[in-house]
């Protein structure tokens, strides 16, 4: 029986994050993919691969989860990057118009390309009227602190405790990704299922950031759960996808590599 896995996240054109990222995920997981655009994000090969940001008009967003939702019975979701106020009140309302069984928020807080005004606004607007929506969320390391009020995370019991915080605003699972930025030779993750505490751990694979590990692994998440997968075998199953797309890593002409989902076999 077919399982349905559906994004609602911006488009990034070289295929390295986003939308496409979260299509390939899915696929490779085994699920039937289909998601809503909020936005359309290209690099500037002229200006140092800068971002250029255009938000997907609110009634465009509407029509597409319209047609999404009605077409299937869905009741997993994956959102990434919203990236304007006027995007996460078209989500939010797009998302309360039916039940869910698990809405896994990547909380991509700064969108790069928007005034640092705007930037804010959408910040507060995520943390206002999606984050209490959500079952799951993935915050990076940098996303933790914001959302957690912690000014660093050094240590394991720093990830829960920044895990515990943010489960107060609504997601009854957090994973906070420790990354490049946690101190020491291991990349490590923790998830607060709301009980205790479940430590993943790998070697990092090299020092440099690699476009996609977030977004593959939200994604993968929210494949495993669209299969009925438990949470915590679910992250596993993550952690192991993007740890071996790190490894497999595809080079380009950008100043960073990305993530390739293909490599992964479960």
């Amino acid at each position: 029986m077919v399982k349905f896995a559906y994004t609602i996240a911006g488009s990034e054109a070289t295929g390295g994050a986003g939308f496409q990222v979260d299509l390939k995920t899915f696929q490779q997981l085994g699920v039937y993919g289909m998601g809503t655009l909020t936005c359309i994000v290209s690099f500037d090969p002229k200006n140092n691969w800068a971002h250029r940001f255009v938000p997907i008009a609110p009634q465009i967003i509407h029509d597409q989860m319209e047609a999404a939702l009605s077409s299937q019975d869905i009741d997993t979701v994956k959102i990434g990057m919203l990236g304007h106020p006027d995007t996460i009140d078209a989500v939010a309302q797009g998302l309360r118009s039916q039940s869910w069984k698990n809405i896994v928020l990547d909380p991509v807080l700064i969108c790069k390309g928007q005034e640092p005004g705007a930037a804010l606004d959408t910040d507060t607007a995520l943390r206002q009227k999606i984050l209490p929506l959500a079952t799951v969320a993935t915050p990076n390391y940098f996303e933790a602190c914001t959302l957690s009020g912690m000014t660093a995370l050094k240590t394991v019991d720093d990830l829960t405790e920044a895990g515990k915080r943010i489960a107060t605003q609504g997601p009854k699972y957090v994973i906070v990704k420790g990354g490049i930025d946690f101190p020491g030779p291991d990349a490590i993750d923790v998830l607060w299922d709301g009980e205790k505490a479940t430590v993943y751990s790998e070697p990092k694979i090299g020092q440099e950031r690699v476009s996609g590990a977030g977004c593959t692994l939200a994604a993968a998440i929210t494949a495993e759960l669209a299969k009925g997968a438990d949470i915590h075998d679910a992250v596993k199953t993550a952690k192991d996808m993007v740890t071996t797309g790190i490894k497999a890593r595809v080079s380009a002409h950008t100043p960073f590599d990305t993530v390739w989902q293909g490599a992964y076999t479960k």
